[in-house]
């Protein structure tokens, strides 16, 4: 995934957009109403077919051997009280039999899971199963079935191409409120690089289709000529009879990821670009050649794979072998796409050749293959309990996206000022190599030790008694020492007023205002 600077229209809009998996209100409770029983389609495309496939017909599809529906129930984090878990949900979600006894489907149909049953059509036993693979940057996840015997009559579905643009698709799933097999036919109408509605900012390659997608239907098959080409998985709310399903470029990227056992995840580019040569004139102010095609680098984030590689003002001009051309897009499945797109061919750690210019010269490097993770991240996190350290009923906890969305359906505009400026601007905000992550006093539990403290409330840690603050573990570090003069003074980011501890007094209190309010632990923080 490329950094772009639109990225925030982006996570803007992705609201505009909708999934299908099992309603997951503890991740995000105001939005809810709108992403419960959120649906996807997966598919799996071969890059080297680029052939006419001829449209299947649903009595070509053996959808009753292949297809199943999944039974969940889900339980998020609240990551503003971090210590306490969210209201159970359940739903029903698709997937389907692929190669080597496994259930290929949505990540978001099994995340932040609880409890999983599969049950196969006209069958009214339910199978118990466990997830073995979630790859939540692109949506997939692979089930596996405890009991061996449920593969005995199941028929492994292949994986396709990409279809073509206005080709007849069709897709397969449970709707919700149906128990049978719901079969509707498309047509293919784009093929591009778009937002994954599950993490609200990975992107990747997508397929739309005019096919019907609603509840239950994620993880389905879309099937074309009798092969998969790709897994239903999102909606557009604003529009009607507009779908999206993942291609099998996608899907076989993490199947081969986790063929050693661990889900790495995609490469990101570390960088944000902008298309300044369709301007003459700032082609001649950078040197480069007549007819110089590319895209110009305006940022590289900090202790990333790129840093050492490329520069702001860079001229990329090649990746992979693909042309660069001004709009930043390339060539490739017989399309053309985003530049990122070569980049996505490849696994975390392999290496990708990048062409640019500097200074009005030629050069060329070897890029690694990283996720260059951003200090503050932009994705929702799934399946990971929140850290958290309480003192004195003062909650910390890393800053994150799900801490932020805490803030309602309108968090952009409804957070602290400080907070969205953060968020807006951290690759750049964010100059000291040393800083791990963000912490945010997250909440006060009301004590006569912390009385004063409300105004602080939502706030991102700076210093604890002149320590610099890179972590939740600095936190509990310098909360934990005897502090000079008895007294511990937290500074806020762009705040000038310390907040002032009395140590004696709040040591004295914390284990009463931890069971005042229940909280079975001070602290969860782990490596």
């Amino acid at each position: 995934m490329a950094i772009h600077p639109t990225k925030w229209a982006v996570i803007a809009l992705v609201a505009a957009f909708y999934l299908y998996p099992p309603p997951c209100p503890a991740v995000n409770k105001a939005e809810d109403a709108n992403t419960q029983n959120q649906q996807a389609v997966t598919e799996e495309v071969n890059p080297s077919q680029e052939e006419n496939i001829p449209p299947s017909s649903p009595q070509d599809i053996t959808y009753e051997k292949s297809v199943v529906m999944l039974e969940v129930v889900q339980q998020g984090w609240d990551y503003k009280t971090p210590w306490k878990q969210g209201e159970i949900a359940r739903g029903v979600g698709t997937g389907f039999i692929i190669a080597g006894k496994r259930i290929l489907t949505n990540a978001h149909n099994v995340s932040n899971l609880r409890y999983l049953e599969v049950k196969k059509q006209n069958v009214a036993k339910r199978f118990i199963a466990k997830v073995a693979f979630i790859g939540h940057d692109c949506d997939l996840a692979i089930v596996d079935v405890e009991e061996a015997s449920f593969y005995d009559d199941m028929i492994p579905l292949e994986l396709g191409g990409i279809p073509k643009v206005n080709s007849s698709v069709t897709t397969c799933g449970f709707p919700v409120g149906g128990r049978q097999v719901s079969i509707t036919e498309g047509v293919v109408s784009r093929i591009e690089v778009g937002n994954y509605s599950h993490t609200q900012a990975d992107m990747h390659l997508l397929v739309q289709t005019d096919a019907a997608i609603n509840p239950g239907n994620s993880g389905g098959p879309v099937i074309q000529n009798g092969k998969v080409v790709g897994v239903a998985f999102q909606g557009l709310q604003a529009a009607e009879s507009i779908g999206y399903m993942i291609p099998t470029t996608v899907i076989q990227h993490f199947l081969k990821d986790i063929e050693d056992g661990t889900y790495d995840g995609f490469a990101s580019t570390a960088v944000s670009v902008f298309e300044g040569l369709h301007n003459p004139a700032y082609r001649a102010y950078l040197q480069l050649p007549a007819n110089t095609e590319g895209v110009v680098v305006l940022f590289v984030q900090q202790n990333s794979t790129t840093q050492n590689i490329l520069k702001p003002g860079d001229v990329l001009t090649q990746i992979g072998g693909f042309d660069i051309d001004n709009d930043g897009m390339i060539k490739i499945y017989g399309l053309s796409l985003d530049w990122s797109e070569a980049l996505e061919q490849k696994q975390i750690g392999q290496t990708i050749e990048v062409a640019f210019y500097r200074d009005g010269k030629p050069q060329q490097a070897q890029l690694k293959a990283a996720m260059n993770l951003p200090v503050l991240p932009w994705t929702l996190q799934f399946d990971k309990r929140p850290h958290y350290y309480i003192y004195a009923g003062l909650a910390f906890t890393p800053l994150s996206r799900n801490y932020l969305q805490t803030f309602g359906r309108n968090w952009l505009t409804e957070m602290p000022f400080p907070l969205r400026y953060l968020f807006h601007n951290s690759l750049q905000i964010s100059t000291d190599p040393n800083i791990r992550e963000y912490v945010v006093l997250s909440e006060i539990l009301p004590d006569e030790a912390n009385t004063y403290c409300n105004s602080f409330l939502s706030e991102v840690v700076e210093q604890i008694n002149g320590a610099q603050v890179y972590s939740l573990k600095d936190v509990m570090t310098e909360l934990q020492k005897e502090p000079p003069g008895g007294f511990y003074r937290i500074r806020f980011w762009g705040n000038d007023t310390p907040m002032v501890l009395d140590a004696a007094q709040t040591r004295a209190k914390q284990k009463a205002i931890l069971e005042k309010y229940e909280v079975p632990s001070e602290a969860f923080v782990k490596e």
